[in-house]
């Protein structure tokens, strides 16, 4: 597997990653293994719920990305997708403003699903999210 990370290492040619939700709440891809795919997003206007901490939303958002994106590279991707199919989280702490960093790894790496385990963190370590995502692998639609 190449972990070379480009602007179009998931997308069609001639989508831009700025145009969906990954670059609108500027989530990046920083690893990707077969085992384990790390991706931050900051905390700012554009993640923070109403009274201004993080929104669950996001944390969710931000799982199942580096879910997806994890089995995106385990499956062919000339005629499979991967789509969420379930996700669960456990919002423990608030977090206010900086950078939080998912840190994903499979719990099952299946034919037709993959389930994976997300803990989302702060620059210090502390657990902010935890969340468990399967995502289904289905034929490309042509």
């Amino acid at each position: 597997m190449n972990t070379k990370l480009d602007n179009h290492f998931m997308l069609s040619d001639g989508v831009a990653l700025e145009d969906t939700m990954f670059g609108a709440l500027g989530m990046r891809i920083a690893e990707c293994t077969p085992d384990r795919v790390v991706a931050t997003m900051p905390v700012g206007p554009s993640t923070r719920q109403y009274f201004g901490a993080l929104h669950g939303g996001a944390s969710v958002a931000l799982a199942e990305t580096a879910a997806s994106v994890g089995t995106y590279h385990l499956i062919d991707r000339e005629r499979q997708m991967a789509v969420g199919m379930e996700i669960n989280a456990n919002h423990l702490r608030p977090k206010l403003d900086g950078i939080v960093t998912a840190t994903a790894t499979p719990l099952h790496k299946g034919r037709t699903t993959m389930v994976w385990d997300i803990r989302i963190t702060d620059e210090e370590d502390r657990l902010i999210c935890v969340s468990r995502c399967t995502v289904g692998i289905v034929p490309k639609v042509r």
